[in-house]
């Protein structure tokens, strides 16, 4: 079993959509992967194939192209927004499940300009197996994702945060998860996709976007400081395009990585 982690399910939607046979179990969501395989690789599984091979004159299977499906068991586990409710329920889910891989994905923040919104991000300080995913990933950008203890925002504190801890991306989870996932010998990887950056700010103030102490978002709130920055909906509405754009992205890599790994 491998387990997927989103802190919400607004980061996991798109990836959710790829699964087949999603049924819910208590907090998570299981479903199967589906990946295409050849029919040698389906033979060397010894898979049974779904049509009888052609033979040719000697008696020896012919070339096919025909292809099997080999089913990835994949758990979704949202870990809620910040290190505090992270522990608690990766905690409470690792008493009873010993995955054989655990990926830590959703959104990060850029701390640098030359990161954008689309960006993907792997955490080579959270994450056992960052060689093999960059070699599926050619794309993706490698280097420390910094777990902050709040939504950082303002350009000049990304940048800070940047230059202090050596960090590329900025999140809230993926260091307390590397940190639990060690502690139980459980190999770890840390992919991510930037949502937001110095260059491409959040539309408007983090704490209207989402209230972390109730782990959602406030619409009286949010629509109230629309209603006082007009032009505020419109940003919000190109942000949403963003982010939509990013977890198709992310939900196609975490495909692609599960797939090869």
């Amino acid at each position: 079993m491998i387990v997927v982690t989103f802190a919400l399910p607004a980061e996991s939607s798109a990836f959710i959509r790829s699964l087949k046979n999603i049924r819910r179990d208590g907090a998570v969501l299981r479903g199967n992967l589906e990946r295409q395989t050849s029919n040698a690789e389906g033979r060397r599984l010894n898979l049974p194939s779904p049509y009888p091979l052609p033979q040719g004159e000697e008696g020896a299977a012919a070339p096919s192209e025909e292809k099997y499906d080999i089913q990835s068991g994949i758990c979704i586990l949202h870990t809620g927004v910040g290190a505090a409710r992270c522990e608690e329920r990766l905690g409470n889910f690792l008493r009873n499940e010993t995955p054989e891989l655990l990926i830590a994905s959703g959104f990060c923040g850029g701390t640098k300009d030359e990161l954008h919104p689309g960006d993907l991000v792997i955490a080579d300080n959270a994450s056992d197996l960052s060689k093999k995913a960059r070699a599926i990933l050619p794309g993706a950008v490698v280097g420390k994702i910094h777990s902050a203890d709040r939504i950082v925002d303002p350009a000049v504190d990304r940048y800070e945060i940047g230059r202090e801890h050596g960090a590329i991306a900025i999140d809230m989870e993926t260091e307390t998860i590397a940190r639990i996932c060690a502690a139980r010998s459980i190999p770890v990887l840390a992919l991510r996709v930037v949502s937001d950056s110095p260059a491409a700010p959040f539309p408007m103030p983090p704490s209207v976007l989402f209230d972390i102490e109730k782990q959602r978002t406030n619409f009286f709130l949010l629509f109230s400081y629309i209603a006082r920055n007009p032009s505020s909906g419109i940003n919000l509405a190109q942000f949403a395009k963003q982010i939509a754009r990013a977890k198709t992205k992310l939900a196609d890599a975490l495909c692609a990585v599960i797939n090869e790994l």
